[in-house]
Formats: structure tokens, C-alpha cells, sequence
């Protein structure tokens, strides 16, 4: 039987649903042995709001993926939303010290590029190194052995509010579970759903889940730019249940069943039956009323999200189009309504490049899942949260000293 180092576990925290993902790793790659997902129930807008109701609910996801991998999982890779997150670039440049650049050259200057002033309420989550230049000479993705004097690195950072990190990762400790990482969603997605050539063409990442909308554009091979709206698919199931007057539970089963964000796909004649409150009689209704009111949100989020990316400043490099991944975008007509805001091709991300269940996993809803799975793969060695309960916050405190030590 595999040794559980073979396996990596990720954690998707989300709004609507925690889901626990198990990959063993073989020879060709990774294979998904195991899912486990339960409700989200203390979550708003990707932040946690409740503990013990999100560790009640991870406990529960935790032990369905146990069941079915059948082993017993005690480390994590886990993923982080939220409003509070803030993507920057910056740049570093250091001299070579003997002419010739070796992997100690390349670690300085991506210090270098990282000594910004970062708040004390936040805390860094990824410096993803862009590219690197070599006296002049740019576009270089792995500079070690070349020659040179001058080394500069372009690093994407990202930052979280210290505060959420800290409830993501009690959670899991209170569930029993240590946090290797922690992983921006939308790169975790990324790491599932998009191939190298779009990322090297020019592609944004929108994933859609049950409280925010998350956003990565990536250009040249590498991450550009990050956003997070704190909107998603309870905005839309929100406005089912006030617009048809039924029960915010009977909204979601409707939006589910029957939802479609382009009325124009919707036949004139089709109907649908909605619960009403307060032990009243069902009624029927026209589906096209339901379209009309999904259409209208699904095309404020996507409009929000173009803002986004021409705020962004590159809006002209996204040349093969969007990926929409997440549980929202199953919606009917979101791709095709996207393309009409965007007026680019636009494709359903959904997991790929894994064994397995891959007819389980083959869905936008998993794409984070499946994604911080792979992203763990790579990452093994670098496992920063290691020990449980209090020595996390000493680990945080430690790193904003070690932070402060540098810029000052």
C-alpha cells in the first residue's frame, strides 16, 4: 500500500462548499483517490465568520475523503479568498557576485524585489517570480548558469489580511488537519483548468464561486495580475429567492435545475414549479421570468470583472480569451453571455492533467480542489504552517519581523 507521503490532500474553504480532494502521486502524475464534500456553513463572502461551524463542516468533508482513499489524512494544502486580498508587482535587482548566476544570485534578488512595504495587518502569501533579466537581456525564466553582472527579477506579491489566514488555518488545526500552505484559489484553479499555451498566449482565470468572483490574468507564462470581487453565484440565488418568492433553499435547488443566464436561450412556453413560503400553495412560472432575473446579475459580475481587467492594464494581452471555471459558471448560457460582455472566445475551465476519478472530478465546481492538489505536488518541500494550534502565530509574527528586519 502507498505510503501517505505519496498523497497530497487540498482543502477548498469555500463560501458554499468545503471539499476535501486526495491525490497519490505516480509515476505519470497525479491520480484522485478520494473527495470528500460537505455544506459550508460559517463562510461569508470567502471569509470565515463562524469557526466552529466551518470545522464541523471540514470534519465532515475530511472524513468522507478518508473513507474513500481509505487512509487517514493529517496535513493539508489549503486555499484562500476573500475581498482582503491584494496582488502588486514589484521589481529587484542585485549583482551577480561571480559572474556567473547561481540559485543563491536568484534568491537575493527575489528578496530584493519583495522588500516593499507590506501593512502590519497583512501578511504575504506568494511572491511568484515573472521573469528574470540578465544585463538588459529579458524574457529569461530560469537565469542559473547564465553569465552576467546584473540580475534583475519581476515578481508578482500577493497579500492577505494576516487575520484571515490565521481563522484558515485554526480551522483546520480545530478539524484535527496541519496546513502545509496556503494557495491563492485562482492560482489553484489555474494549476487545473489552463494549459501553458494560454498562460504563454495570454489568458484571465474568472472563477466563480458562492461568495467571490476570483480573478487571475496571466501573460508570458506567468501570473500578472490577481483581483477578488466579493460577489458570486449566493448574489444570484439571493435575488431567485426575493424575485419568485421562495425560500432561499428551493432558490438554489431552482437556480440549479432551471437556471439560465441568457433569456434568449429560454423557450417561450417552458415553466417551472416554486415552492412558496409560509405553507402557501406551489406555483408555476414561466421559466423566462427566472432568466430575467439570473441574466441581469450574471452580466453585472461579468461587467465588474471587465473593469477589473481594464484596470489592470492588460486588457490588450489576453489574446487566447477567457477560462470560467467554479460551481456558478454550470449556469446554462454563461459562457455564451460572457462572450457577448467580453467579446472574446470564452471556454469552461474544468479539471484536467489528472488519473484517477476523473469523471468525479471533471467539473468547475472541483477546479480549486484538484487545483491545490497538483500546486502541493509541486511544492512538497516548501511547507511553511507545519506545527498546530499557537506556533502558527509565531510563525506569522516571526515572518512580518523577519519583513520589517529587511525594509528597515
Amino acid at each position: 500500500m502507498p505510503k501517505n507521503e505519496d498523497r497530497v490532500v487540498g482543502l477548498d474553504i469555500g463560501t458554499t462548499k468545503i471539499c476535501a480532494i486526495v491525490g497519490q502521486i505516480t509515476d505519470d502524475g497525479i491520480d484522485i483517490i478520494g473527495i470528500g464534500s460537505h455544506p459550508s456553513r460559517g463562510l461569508r463572502k470567502g471569509v470565515v465568520i463562524n469557526i466552529e461551524s466551518t470545522v464541523e463542516s471540514i470534519k465532515r468533508a475530511i472524513e468522507e475523503a478518508e473513507m474513500m482513499a481509505g487512509m487517514e489524512i493529517t496535513s493539508v494544502y489549503t486555499g484562500i479568498a476573500g475581498g482582503h486580498i491584494r496582488g502588486i508587482n514589484s521589481h529587484g535587482i542585485v549583482p551577480i557576485k561571480e559572474r556567473e548566476v547561481k540559485q543563491s544570485d536568484v534568491e537575493r534578488v527575489i528578496d530584493a524585489a519583495q522588500a516593499v512595504v507590506i501593512p502590519l495587518d497583512r501578511e504575504v502569501i506568494h511572491v511568484i517570480p515573472q521573469e528574470f533579466v540578465i544585463d538588459g537581456q529579458d524574457g529569461i525564466h530560469d537565469p542559473v548558469g547564465m553569465s552576467g553582472v546584473r540580475l534583475e527579477a519581476k515578481v508578482h506579491i500577493v497579500t492577505a489580511a494576516v487575520t484571515s489566514a490565521q481563522n484558515i488555518v485554526k480551522c483546520a488545526n480545530r478539524a484535527g488537519l496541519n496546513v502545509n500552505d496556503i494557495i491563492l484559489e485562482q492560482l489553484a484553479s489555474a494549476e487545473a483548468t489552463l494549459t501553458q499555451e494560454e498562460k504563454e498566449l495570454g489568458v484571465a482565470l474568472i472563477d466563480i464561486g458562492g461568495g467571490t468572483t476570483d480573478i487571475a490574468i496571466f501573460s508570458g507564462g506567468s501570473v500578472v495580475y490577481t483581483s477578488v470581487l466579493s460577489l458570486g453565484g449566493n448574489h444570484i440565488t439571493n435575488d431567485i429567492a426575493v424575485g419568485l418568492r421562495t425560500p432561499a433553499a428551493e432558490a438554489e435547488k431552482i437556480k440549479q435545475k432551471y437556471g439560465c443566464s441568457l433569456s434568449s436561450m429560454v423557450q417561450k412556453e417552458e415553466t417551472i414549479e416554486v415552492p412558496s413560503v409560509g405553507g402557501r400553495s406551489d406555483r408555476i412560472l414561466s421559466r423566462q421570468i427566472l432568466s430575467e432575473i439570473i441574466e441581469p446579475r450574471v452580466e453585472e459580475i461579468f461587467n465588474l470583472v471587465r473593469q477589473e481587467i481594464a484596470k489592470s492594464g492588460y486588457e490588450d494581452l489576453i489574446a487566447s480569451g477567457i477560462a470560467l471555471t467554479g460551481g456558478s459558471t454550470l449556469l446554462e448560457g454563461m459562457p455564451e453571455l460572457a462572450e457577448q460582455v467580453f467579446n472574446l472566445p470564452v471556454r469552461r475551465g474544468i479539471p484536467r492533467g489528472i488519473g484517477g476519478l476523473v469523471e468525479v472530478v471533471k467539473r468547475p465546481m472541483y477546479a480549486t480542489g484538484v487545483g491545490l492538489v497538483l500546486y502541493g505536488s509541486q511544492h512538497l518541500s516548501n511547507k511553511r504552517f507545519r506545527i498546530r494550534e499557537n506556533n502558527v502565530y509565531n510563525k506569522v509574527k516571526d515572518r512580518m519581523k523577519e519583513w520589517l528586519g529587511e525594509i528597515f
